[in-house]
């Protein structure tokens, strides 16, 4: 049945798919196997939404969220931080599943002409894919490394040693992979290259950039530097005001941009060096002058994506 104006919204889990209506409150209740996406997409499509939003799950959320854009309905992918401040806004501390589906349905309702949608791009999930398990990877292979110098067994210190001689072999042929996608998909191949042309920017920002960041170029300068966690946020009361904090973001990128910066200042870089140098003699502490400087590099970054052609294609946004 179809149902004007309404908002679906869908909690995702590893075997399940809770969804709510809004503003009907019909409920709707998928498996994940493909038989039982393939019907959820159905029912779901059949009620003619506006939109559907989908919280994101780790991963869960991506088959029923790639099966609706193909059915051309308008989809999109919450942040699960804002729908939680969404549902504490309202009052509602309770936490399960079928809740959830209510928040995801209503916080889209608020709020969808101010996101992004949905636009699945396989080679760059793909690429988002290998990227994140060499991260997994390279935090295990810190913390083995760590073990090692409190470990006097030298069985243990033995299966370390293979542990970590694995890891770097895994990491090799994920960086292979990485390399070999980048080579054989233009659109990615040419912005890799692109962002690579500004210092401090190495292979693994402009893959790190490419992987967890497709707003970039597509959002304000505020915004890009929002989803790195490098935007102070005002915080004021009346007569009472303290300096802007920075908070949340996505971290793994926050800290390669970090060692980007860091990188662009130690080679005297003409823009991101002076600007540092200025922070610095002007009494600002080192902390905080880099963080400005992280986001004065990926101001520069954002600029480049919006501008130049390489960027111009269609992209995604996951």
């Amino acid at each position: 049945m179809i149902q004007e104006n309404c908002f679906v919204g869908i909690d995702a889990a590893k075997l399940r798919f809770d969804g709510y209506v809004h503003p009907s409150g019909e409920r709707l209740v998928g498996g994940s196997s493909p038989r039982e996406i393939e019907e959820l997409t159905r029912r779901i499509r059949a009620l003619a939404p506006r939109a559907v939003g989908l919280e994101a799950s780790g991963g869960y959320e991506r088959r029923l969220a790639d099966s609706l854009h193909a059915a051309g309905l308008e989809v999109y992918i919450l942040p699960p931080a804002r729908v939680r401040g969404f549902a504490r806004a309202l009052g509602q501390l309770a936490k399960t599943d079928a809740i959830d589906a209510v928040m995801i349905a209503g916080y889209l309702a608020a709020t969808h002409t101010r996101l992004r949608p949905y636009a699945p791009d396989p080679a760059r999930s793909r690429l988002s894919a290998l990227a994140a398990h060499r991260r997994r990877l390279v935090a295990e292979k810190s913390g083995l490394t760590s073990q090692c110098d409190t470990i006097d067994e030298p069985l243990v210190r033995d299966m370390i040693a293979q542990r970590l001689d694995m890891i770097a072999r895994h990491v090799a042929t994920l960086d292979k992979a990485m390399r070999q996608l980048l080579a054989t998909t233009p659109h990615l191949g040419q912005r890799h290259k692109r962002l690579q042309r500004v210092a401090g920017v190495g292979p693994v920002l402009a893959t790190a950039l490419l992987a967890d960041l497709p707003e970039l170029g597509q959002v304000s300068p505020k915004v890009a530097a929002a989803l790195l966690g490098v935007a102070p946020h005002a915080r004021q009361s009346g007569a009472f005001t303290r300096p802007g904090r920075c908070s949340g973001g996505r971290k793994h990128l926050r800290d390669i941009a970090y060692m980007g910066a860091l990188s662009a200042i130690k080679a005297r870089d003409p823009v991101l060096h002076p600007f540092y140098q200025r922070l610095r003699s002007s009494g600002k502490p080192f902390k905080l002058a880099m963080i400005a400087t992280v986001r004065k590099l990926i101001s520069i970054l954002n600029a480049i994506a919006r501008d130049d052609p390489a960027f111009q294609t269609p992209s995604t946004v996951a």
